[in-house]
């Protein structure tokens, strides 16, 4: 089996492939548990600590015909989570535009070119919801107040009709906001919810652009990429027409309790300056503050168990 993973060198995709390495198998069409023979990472820039095994390509997704040379032909697993962050997809309209979306519907035509119908892992995002009560619900309609919102809705509704034609077998989750990132911080306009965390904890300064009382629907690393696995591995009765798309559990904690859980484990944080950022505050604002999830607690997919284990989390694999 042939996994392709697009945005394989960022930190989701490095967890990811590690994951996979780890595992060794992954469910193929008919449900059997096939092993990978290889992975094959596509990113536009290379990650410090390659993963051994690894096919590694660097490529612009959004160049015209980039996956008829990347994607081989026997592929059956695709994880698509390339993207341009939210906050950077709102500044550079065309960039956003090229990358989130005319790269996904590039990369679905080049399923339709594929030996057998692959599975096909979209990561969406909260953010596809912008006009929409604080805690929402499995029908709650996405109606996203900024480009990447936008565009990531756009890519759920293709991922849906290219399953439903019967050209890729699609599977979307939506994915809260992801905490503890380790790294530098990034565009994104939640940047700044790992950054607080983050940086106090290794003894440097953090920014916080938003008030304390902000609440926003986190997820850590970890629980994220088995999430991703569980989305590619349950069978396709799970992903009906029309139900192609999943909210994943999470937590919802204010900037405030963050603070207090860094406080906890031993962070300083008096490191953290409060820089208010209105264009941040109405972005990450106009997202779900938490979710019922029924739907997705039935097939297995689970939450993180507090905010102090998403801390202890991040200090065991990243600073351990």
């Amino acid at each position: 089996m042939k996994v392709v993973i697009t945005g394989g060198a960022g930190f989701l995709g490095q967890k990811l492939i590690a994951a996979l390495q780890e595992r060794g198998v992954l469910a193929a069409p008919d449900d059997t548990s096939v092993s990978i023979s290889e992975i094959i990472c596509v990113d536009r820039t290379m990650p410090d600590n390659a993963c051994e095994g690894v096919t590694y390509v660097e490529a612009d997704i959004g160049s015209e015909g980039v996956f008829d040379e990347v994607v081989p032909g026997d592929a059956s697993s695709i994880f698509h989570l390339a993207a341009v962050v939210s906050a950077e997809a709102e500044a550079d309209f065309d960039l956003g535009m090229r990358v989130n979306l005319d790269a996904t519907r590039a990369l679905l035509e080049r399923c339709r070119g594929l030996a057998a119908l692959p599975r096909f892992v979209f990561a969406s995002s909260v953010a596809a919801f912008g006009v929409a009560p604080p805690i929402v619900d499995d029908d709650t309609p996405v109606r996203p107040l900024n480009s990447y919102g936008v565009e990531k809705v756009i890519g759920e509704y293709l991922v849906g009709e290219y399953a439903r034609r019967g050209f890729v077998d699609g599977r979307t989750v939506r994915l809260p906001t992801i905490v503890i990132r380790p790294g530098a911080p990034n565009k994104a306009a939640s940047s700044f919810a790992s950054s607080i965390l983050r940086e106090p904890l290794q003894g440097m300064n953090a920014v916080c652009p938003v008030s304390e009382d902000l609440a926003v629907w986190i997820k850590s690393p970890r629980s994220v990429v088995a999430d991703l696995v569980l989305a590619h591995d349950l069978e396709a009765e799970n992903w009906p027409d029309g139900l192609r798309v999943l909210n994943l559990p999470g937590l919802t904690v204010t900037v405030a309790e963050m603070i207090a859980a860094l406080e906890r484990a031993g962070g300083d944080t008096s490191l953290i300056s409060w820089e208010p950022d209105p264009a941040i505050e109405a972005i990450v604002g106009s997202w779900p503050q938490g979710m019922t999830t029924d739907r997705a607690n039935a097939l297995g997919f689970t939450a993180d168990e507090s905010i102090d284990a998403v801390v202890r989390q991040f200090l065991d694999d990243e600073l351990g």
